[in-house]
């Protein structure tokens, strides 16, 4: 009969799913959740929801994340290194900008989740005000031999970071545009805060 297995044939073996190593489902489920979670928030993500996203079941997460806040946590931490890796923690330089842009163009959930969503998440507050004071000292320290005015300076220090990321994450909600001048538009906004923080003429 039409689409039998002739007798003398053997049967076709079912094709192997191969499974993936512990580290490498860690990684698929956290960028699964980072997506999930940048896209509705903490409160609003449910663990069947990130699940669904990494096309896996329920049980798969609770073998490498004991609770949906673990599971957030480690999309923080994992969220925060690649940003370090890419931008840097040390000095303030000329590339600093265009390093924050590319972090961003490579994990836009990523950014979205430090930047946007979990600064509202009172329960993660904490890691998101100590990046950002981190990156406050971090402009202060640059800006002190540049503005005189220790209380500018200071005033500048603070909007600086703030005014990068929100440039930045505009940029990204705008379908980021012109990557290749993105860097140097953004670098101006902050060139404009600089100036007016010197002695007005």
């Amino acid at each position: 009969m039409p689409g039998t297995q002739p007798a003398n044939q053997p049967a076709a073996a079912p094709a192997r799913v191969r499974r993936l190593r512990r580290a490498e489902r860690r990684e698929q489920l956290l960028a699964a959740a980072t997506h999930a979670f940048a896209r509705a928030g903490f409160a609003a993500t449910g663990l069947d929801d990130i699940a669904a996203q990494a096309g896996v079941s329920r049980a798969i997460l609770y073998r490498h994340f004991d609770s949906k806040t673990d599971l957030y946590r480690a999309v923080l931490d994992r969220a925060c290194a690649r940003l370090a890796r890419t931008v840097g923690t040390g000095d303030y330089t000329p590339g600093s900008v265009d390093a924050l842009v590319g972090a961003a163009a490579a994990d836009p959930d990523g950014f979205r989740l430090l930047f946007r969503h979990a600064a509202t998440e009172p329960e993660f507050r904490a890691e998101i005000d100590q990046l950002h004071r981190a990156m406050v000292t971090t402009t202060d320290r640059e800006l002190a031999g540049v503005i005189a005015d220790r209380s500018w300076a200071e005033w500048a220090a603070r909007l600086v970071p703030a005014v990068a990321v929100e440039a930045v994450m505009a940029w990204l909600d705008t379908g980021q545009p012109d990557r290749a001048q993105a860097a140097q538009r953004i670098g101006q906004a902050i060139d404009g805060i600089i100036r007016a923080a010197q002695p007005l003429t």
